[in-house]
Parts: C-alpha cells; structure tokens; sequence
C-alpha cells in the first residue's frame, strides 16, 4: 500500500505556498478542547480541535495552534474516515531521508521540526473530502518553572473562528497542598470572567474555561474569526519541611527545593549597560525607565557598580559603593543623563564589570554580574569565542552573570552561551511599551539571594540532574531529579548543603520514607526525562568537540525514547493513499512548489519544512525581526515591533524583507520574488512580488554619498546574489557568500575570513552567518542563507541615519493602511485608495532562521506607493 508522509512543521519552519489561505466561512470547528493536568508542577496538555467540511467540495482545512516555549511536543494524531494517523517521532537526519525517500517516489511529505529550543507554533492543514470530518490531536509537556513566588500555567486560545463546543479545563494536583491560585491573563477579564470557574480544595484544584458563542466574539481580544488570547493558571504550593518536596514513583525521583524561611543575603551587584547608537530612541529611554526602579529597590546593605559603554567605558563610579541615599541619588541622575553613541565593545564592558566585583570581596554576600545590550560586539574584541574565554577566564565560577538581550539586533545565542558558561541565564527584552518592566521584572527575580554555593547530595542515586547551583533566590526554585539505585528506597538519602550569610547549612530529612508521595509510574520518570533533556541541550550550546558531540547523542536518545520533539528530532505522520492518488508537489529545501489543489483525503500545507542547522538552537528566539509577545509567533503581535516610533529617522529593524520562490512547472516560469512591507501597528504586514533577476537601489544617501545596491538571484532560493556598497568617490565594496571584495581607489583586495574591514570611514566585519557594514550613524547587516547547497544574501538595516534625506528600498517606512471589510473581497485603505487584496503569506529572510507570515498581498505599485521602476537600477 502507498503511504504519504505528512509533513507537520513549526512556524519558525514553514515556507509558504504563494496561494492565498483558504476561506475559514468553508469548515466550521464544532469542537475545539483544550485540557491540561499538573502534577508535581508537571503539565501535559491536549489540544483537540474537530472540524467539519460543510461544503459540497474537498476542502483545505487548517490545524493552527501555539503553545509555551519550554513546551515539548510528544504526541500529533489525525483522526480521517475513522482512520487514525499518529506521529513517531525520528531523528532528524532519519526523517529527513525517509522525507526524501517518499518525495521520491511521487509521495507528499512533511515533518513536524524544532525551531531551536521553542515550539511556539504549529500549523498545518489537511483536505477534507466534501461533508467529512477530521479530528486534530496535539499533546505537549512542560515543566513549570517557579518565579517570584508562583508557577504560571499559560494557555493560549486562538481557534481560528467561535466554537459552539469550546472548552478549557485544567486540574492540578500537587500532593504538598496548593497554597492558592488564580486565573488571569486576556481571555480571563470582562465579557469573559463570568465563562471560568474556578475550584480549590486542599491538594487538587480546578479550573474550566466554557465561554459561548457570543462571549468569544465581543471579549476585548476577540472577534469575528473567534478568541485570541491567553488564559493563565497562577498556583503556588505549600512548604512543610526545609528540604522540600521530594516525590518517588518507579526508581525514580523528582525534587523540588525552595525554602523561604530564610534571611536574604546582602548583594554586590554591576549593572552594565550598553550606550551604543543602536540603542538610540525608546530602548535607552526604557532602560534609564527600568534603572532607575532598580535602583530604588536596593537595600542599603546592598553594594552596587554602574557603568556605560559603547567603544569607550562610562563610569558613574569605579567601585562598587554602598546602596545609601546619597548614591543612590546620585546614581540615579547618571542612569537618567545616559545618551547613544559609538560602537559596542562587549568584551571590555564585561571584563570591567568582573573587575569592579573581583576587587570588592566581601564576606557574607552574594556577587551578580548584570548586563543589558542590544547587538553583537563592533569593535575591540569582536572574536565571539574569544570574548566568552576571556569572561570565563576573568570570572572563574565567583559569580553568576546575567546577559539580557534588547531587541532582536543581539545576538542571543552568543550571550547565552557566555551566560551558561558563568552559571547565569540570558533574557531577551522585547521591543514594546512595557519593556522597562521586563527589565525591572528581572531584576526582582535575582533581587534576593537567600543562599549560595548550593549542592544538592543524593546517597544511593545516579543519573542525577544538575545538582550545583551558584546562587538559589526568593520566589524561585532548584529542581533536581534523577534515578534511585537498583530502585532501593532504604540507601537513598537526599541532603542540601549551602551557605546562607557567613553559616554552612545542611538541609535533610532522616524521615523521608513517610513524607514523601508516590504518584504514576510514568510521571516521575518523564520529568528526570525532561530536565535531562533540557539540560544537555544547554551544555551542547557551551561545548565543542567530542564533548559537544557526546551530549548531542544523549539528548537525542533521551528525546527518541520519550518521544519528545526537540532541536535534535522531529516527527513523522504517515497515512494512506489510495491507487489514483495524484503526486501533489516534491518539496525541496528552500524552494516553494507549484501549488496544486490536492485531492481528497490527501494532505499537504501551505508550506514544509526547512531542514535548517539547530546547532544554533536558539536562533529563533533568538533573532526574529520582529517582537514575539511571550515568544509566541505569527500572531499580530509578530508585527508589532514599535520602535520606529522612536525617531522619525532611526529603525532598528529592516523595514523590508523578502521571500523568493520559483514555481516548479515544466515549462519555464518567471522567477517571482515576494517582499514584505512591515507596519507599525498589530495589523498584517503588505507583500508584493518583484519579477526576474532585477538589481534594485536598497539605500541612498546623498548626504554621506553612501549608496548600496543589490543584484537578486536568478534560481529558487530567493535573495540577493550580490549587494554593492559605494562610499565617497572611491570606494567601493562588493558582498557575495563566499567574498567580500574591497575596492579603493587603484587598489583592490578580496577577503574570504573573519577579519575587521576598514576602509576610510567605512568598516565590514564578517562573521558566520552575516556581515556587518557600518559608515558613521548608518549600520546594515547582510545576513547569508542557505538552502540545500545553494547560499544568497539578504540585507537589513540596523540603524538608519538621523537624516532624513534618504532612499530606497530599505529606507521605506512602515506601511500604514486601513482595513476595509467588503464582500466578497477585502480592501486596504492606503492614502484614500482602496486597493483589492488577498491574504497570503512570505518569508522573512531578515532573521537568521527565516519566518513564514500571513500578510495582505497586492501589487508592488499599490505596496510601495509609487513605480516599481524607481527602486530599479541599471548597474550596481
């Protein structure tokens, strides 16, 4: 029997077909459930989602749900014809040659992917015979994390279209008592809150969630294609021992420590902060905002440095001073007089903010090393792995450091590793009005070391989870779980030791066999797996070599035996066919078939997957362009990205990106490149096409006599081929994937490593994935993409210049549009012109693992607002 592979893939994955989305008025979702179920803080969730063809033809019926970024997928099945089609999940490599073995033989395919370490969407779509039915099964697992007190259950509702049967119901059971809980978030307010109720006694709780028909269309977030929101469980449980709450179940053990009966340690904290000019606007007035919060918050036993930086250092003070009134003010004048200037010289801030911590020691406290930035190192040392070596050298385990990356310019990868590497953690701050509280939220996370040097000691286990941990705060937790030896619960003895002020403590329970609770055999076991997990993905983002590769191999053995989809592995769906099953396209990597109206019962969607490099699983998260609202994606959120409100003449974002493609056909086709026009508001963003192998003006500006043009490609990957830079009269600079070429004047040079460029004014640095070209107040990133084994390029604008007198295609501003609903077609309202649209979708290639997004499409003259030909340019 033929089989067809479907392929389920993650946002940060798909790649769009260039038709439009189908008519959701055509299928009608007549139940849509949601249920979840804590136990020991560990969720599992299902989303069910069953739909109905109405129509008297085959339908393309979606499947579109999101979910938290520590999530793991575990389980996908379709139920068709009362047949039922169920995921397993493979490695990587394995799926990606099943994949190609079933393209192969004429066969869809598809697979459900990773993108890096967060599963935030899942998208795809199925064709259902006329008058059948499909039902949608996604299982996803999560560990809740403890923050500031509370573990937070979020659940996101958007089921495309109000739902006649829709319902959320979640039960918790924790066998220490649940302490209190709440439910808040966007769906739980107004028209909604009398739709939850909400049930609490002792050790279990519950909550459901049944709003009506007419509630999910005139809530705050809702309308008429249903709910868009979050609903989010607050708990916390009760604490009786010191030690904790340890559970049991199988030869295995789980343990969650949080003891808050406990003086805070006093604090030696640096705060550094990067002054950059791609800080310009509301990211500096947001962090002097959040500072100076932070800095009312110190205790005046606290100790604190604060400096600035871009190319040059910026003290306020160069050590570190008591936390009385007299500094405290003064310091506060200094965070509110900090202006943007200058480059980014990450490794002499960090090594200067460790030197102000090593030469203040004292007794009895506890040392954090802060820092807060918004792009990658420009100048001094800008070697990324040397930077690391040098803050680990000068650091040596004394302190945590804490990295926090503004905006989506940062590389975030880079500063997790640096933070995992001196036992902290790095954040990303999201571009948004509340932004200052993201920081200060931080902040108040770290804000109370209650003990440090902690080492969790379990006699009589193995297998264990990270057992050492610098510092432990108020409102946080330590989980640790592992095996018991040969399953025997008389030689195993768990004991926390640690420093609290200037005192040793020992944590420990001889009576541990009656306070501890045994739960299903299963449980216990997937959350050791889970953390394990977890955990080695981190280590493989710090290690390199044998090391790295050893991990690796661990965790995709870990994540093949429970099942989860992780960077390492995805998921294969198999159904199928019968005999007269038409091929539907034979997806390559990185081009977009020619899209076919597949039959019934067959399943395809509106993209696949790009098989791209997760040993940098965090480059989502770590560079979209645009901001992720509690890194959910795709959402309208996704197009919020308001910093160019800051300055009329400063983005820090590209205002454009694109999506080539090329229609697979036998007879030849026009190459078609589609292009993104970004808006400042929540609402879509415009896309339109640009034909052929065209050069077009990406940047002029006369006033610095900079201009910068760019040749797209003539094949299937849809970029730029070449990108030229003029500068002055002499100098001219020619950017391809595999060299930069520099001419000045007579002189030419080709440069094919990671050396800095300098030429006059002008300096190019060239790293891995991209190459960063600076002039005065202008900075460009031209990132490089591959697909299979062809590369292109793909220029952002990073910062653009104060002057205001500039042009091209990456100088255009956000598109600012008014939605007009008519039957049967919609239009946009752009400067009192109606223009006809369709709703379809492109990639954006100005991220490093590019995003597909929904956005309005229309003709390039109506998107642009002038000629096409005036964007055109005869020569580079």
């Amino acid at each position: 029997m033929e089989r067809t592979l479907v392929q389920i893939a993650l946002f940060g994955l798909l790649l769009a077909l260039v038709t439009t989305l189908p008519n959701k008025d055509d299928w009608d979702i007549y139940s849509f459930h949601i249920n979840s179920t804590v136990t020991s803080r560990y969720a599992t969730t299902v989303i069910t989602s069953r739909v109905a063809n109405r129509m008297d033809e085959s339908k393309e019926i979606e499947f579109h749900v999101r979910i938290p970024k520590n999530a793991f997928i575990s389980k996908f099945k379709m139920l068709i014809d009362g047949q039922e089609y169920d995921g397993v999940v493979k490695a990587k490599e394995q799926a990606q040659q099943q994949y190609t073995e079933a393209v192969s033989r004429g066969q869809s395919a598809g697979i459900v992917s990773s993108v890096g370490r967060t599963l935030e969407e899942f998208k795809t779509s199925v064709t259902v015979a006329a008058h059948k039915k499909v039902t949608f099964e996604l299982t996803y697992e999560e560990l809740l994390k403890r923050k500031l007190g509370k573990y937070e259950l979020q659940i996101h509702a958007r089921p495309m279209q109000p739902v006649k049967d829709f319902k959320v119901d979640v039960y918790i059971h924790e066998k220490a008592s649940i302490d209190f809980i709440k439910v808040k978030g966007g769906l739980s307010t107004k028209a909604l809150a009398n739709a939850i109720t909400k049930t609490h006694a002792d050790k279990q709780a519950w909550v459901h969630f049944y709003p009506t028909e007419d509630q999910q269309k005139t809530c705050d977030s809702c309308g008429d294609q249903g709910m868009n929101g979050d609903l989010v469980i607050v708990y916390d449980v009760n604490r009786d021992t010191s030690l904790g709450d340890i559970k049991r179940s199988a030869g295995y053990f789980v343990h969650h420590f949080a003891p808050s009966s406990l003086p805070r340690i006093p604090k030696n904290v640096v705060f550094v902060i990067d002054q950059s000019g791609s800080m310009y606007g509301r990211k500096i007035q947001q962090t002097r905002i959040a500072l100076i919060h932070i800095l009312n918050d110190l205790a005046e036993d606290d100790f604190f440095g604060l400096f600035t930086f871009d190319s040059s250092i910026f003290h306020w003070k160069r050590e570190l001073v008591q936390a009385n009134k007299e500094n405290l003010d003064s310091a506060k004048k200094f965070a509110q007089d900090i202006e943007t200037r200058g480059a980014t010289d990450i490794n002499r801030a960090v090594l200067e903010g460790a030197r102000m911590l090593n030469a203040h020691p004292r007794e009895g406290s506890a040392s954090i090393l802060i820092l807060l930035t918004d792009g990658d190192p420009t100048t001094g040392v800008t070697n990324l792995e040397t930077i690391q070596s040098n803050v680990r050298g000068v650091i040596a385990d004394k302190f945590p450091l804490y990295c926090l990356g503004f905006g989506f310019d940062v590389n975030f990868e880079f500063l997790e590793k640096m933070s995992l590497q001196n036992n902290g953690a790095a954040r990303r701050i999201y571009e948004d009005s509340d932004a200052d509280l993201q920081l200060k939220g931080f902040y108040e996370e770290v804000a109370t070391p209650l003990l440090t040097d902690v080492t969790m000691i379990y006699a009589g286990a193995t297998n264990l989870t990270q057992t050492n941990f610098s510092q432990y705060y108020n409102g946080s937790e330590i989980v640790v779980a592992g095996q018991i030896t040969d399953n025997d619960i008389e030689t195993f003895s768990p004991q926390v030791v640690a420093i609290s002020r200037n005192t040793s403590m020992v944590f420990s329970d001889t009576n541990t066999g009656e306070s501890t609770g045994t739960v299903s055999d299963s449980h216990i076991q997937r959350v050791w797996a889970y953390l394990t997990v977890k955990q080695l993905l981190e280590k493989e983002l710090q290690f390199s070599g044998p090391e790295k590769e050893n991990v690796k191999k661990e965790a995709l053995e870990l994540s093949l035996k429970y099942s989860f989809v992780t960077p390492l592995t995805s998921m294969v769906v198999t159904k199928p066919l019968g005999e007269n099953t038409e091929v539907l396209y034979k997806p390559k990597e990185g081009a977009t078939p020619q899209a076919q109206q597949p039959p019934a019962g067959s399943v395809q969607l509106h993209g696949y997957a790009l098989f791209a490099d997760f040993n940098d699983y965090d480059d989502l998260v770590d560079d979209p362009i645009f901001r992720v609202e509690s890194t959910a994606v795709l959402q309208e959120e996704l197009i919020s990205d308001k910093s160019t409100a800051a300055h009329p003449g400063f983005d820090s974002l590209s205002t454009v990106v694109a999506h080539g493609k090329v229609q697979e056909t036998a007879t030849t086709v026009p190459l078609i490149h589609r292009f993104l026009l970004k808006t400042e508001t929540r609402s879509l963003p415009l896309c339109f096409d640009v034909t052929g192998d065209v050069r077009l003006k990406l940047l002029h500006h006369p006033n610095r006599e900079l201009s910068v043009n760019g040749e797209l490609d003539s094949v299937a990957y849809g970029g730029f081929k070449r990108i030229v830079i003029h500068f002055k009269a002499d100098l001219h600079i020619e950017v391809d994937t595999q060299r930069i070429t520099v001419r000045e004047g007579q002189t030419m040079t080709q440069h094919t490593g990671q050396d800095l460029i300098t030429a006059g004014s002008l300096t190019v640095i060239r790293r891995d994935k991209e190459i960063d070209v600076a002039a005065g107040d202008t900075r460009m990133v031209i990132l490089i993409h591959k697909r299979g084994d062809k590369e292109f390029i793909w220029p952002v604008l990073r910062q653009k210049p104060s002057d205001n007198n500039i042009s091209g295609i990456l100088a255009l501003k956000p598109a600012v549009y008014e939605e007009m609903h008519h039957t049967p077609s919609t239009k946009l309202k752009i400067k009192d012109q109606e223009i006809d649209v369709t709703r379809s979708n492109a990639v954006d290639y100005s991220i490093v693992s590019a995003l597909t997004l929904d956005c309005w499409f229309m003709s390039a003259e109506s998107a642009l607002q002038r000629r096409l030909d005036d964007f055109i340019v005869t020569q580079l």
